[in-house]
């Protein structure tokens, strides 16, 4: 019996689910990929929010109690919680003010956290 010069159906198959393993391996890296830029993009998005938070104490001249304070904004279609801390330092002219920034209101995982630094305007 006289072989032809083709594959045959077991060599064939083996090479579809080589491929198809391959395939599937890149999706999913794909996939991976993806929902990295997005979680950057929600950090770089809180990064932000925690700058504007003391930009504007700043523009302001607001010189913060002592205590925390928190509200919500919104930056880049996504709803971000921040929570200001403000503390004594041993300068009473000077304050400390710790930003967090959280995706959820209560949720212990912070996306950013800045401090800066409030000094009282000279009358």
């Amino acid at each position: 019996m006289r072989r032809s010069g083709g594959f045959t159906l077991i060599e064939v198959l083996v090479a579809l689910t080589i491929f198809a393993v391959g395939v599937l391996a890149t999706l999913r890296a794909m996939g991976i990929a993806i929902g990295g830029s997005d979680e950057q993009r929600t950090r770089l998005l809180a990064g932000w929010v925690a700058q504007n938070r003391l930009a504007e104490m700043r523009a302001t001249g607001r010189f913060p109690p002592i205590g925390a304070n928190e509200g919500e904004v919104s930056m880049g279609g996504r709803v971000f919680f921040w929570r200001e801390e403000t503390k004594g330092t041993p300068n009473p002219l000077f304050r400390r003010v710790d930003v967090t920034i959280h995706a959820a209101r209560g949720d212990g995982h912070a996306l950013s956290r800045l401090s800066g630094f409030a000094v009282e305007p000279l009358r």
